[in-house]
C-alpha cells in the first residue's frame, strides 16, 4: 500500500486507457499466462525448481523465435567445455578437432 500511496501520481491509467496505451500490468499477466501457465497449469504436472526453470528458459527462447540461434550457441559452448577442454589447445589442430570459436 505504501508503494500505492507514495506514488500515485505516476499511476494515470485514465489516461492511459484513454490514448490507447497499454498498462504494463496487462501485457506482464498475458506473458506470465503465456509462458508459464499454459505449461505449469496441466492438471497432475509437478516440477522441481529447477526442472520448471529450464522449462521456463527453453519455452522463452522458442517462443522468442530464437531456438536455433540458441542451438548453436549451445551445441559450441557443450563442445568447448566438454570436449575440447580436455585437450591440450596446441593438439587440437593435429587430432582433427575443430577448435573452440571465440564466444
Amino acid at each position: 500500500m505504501t508503494y500505492l500511496t507514495d506514488n500515485h501520481q505516476h499511476m494515470r491509467y485514465d489516461q492511459a486507457l484513454a490514448n490507447g496505451w497499454s498498462i504494463a500490468t496487462g501485457l506482464i499477466e498475458g506473458a506470465c499466462r503465456h509462458i508459464i501457465e499454459d505449461r505449469f497449469g496441466l492438471t497432475g504436472a509437478r516440477w522441481s525448481p529447477d526442472g520448471a526453470e529450464d522449462i521456463l528458459k527453453l519455452r522463452a527462447v522458442v517462443i522468442n523465435g530464437d531456438l536455433n540461434t540458441y542451438l548453436t550457441y549451445y551445441k559450441q559452448r557443450y563442445l568447448t567445455e566438454h570436449h575440447l577442454a580436455r585437450y591440450d589447445p596446441a593438439s587440437i589442430p593435429d587430432l582433427g578437432l575443430h577448435p573452440a570459436r571465440p564466444e
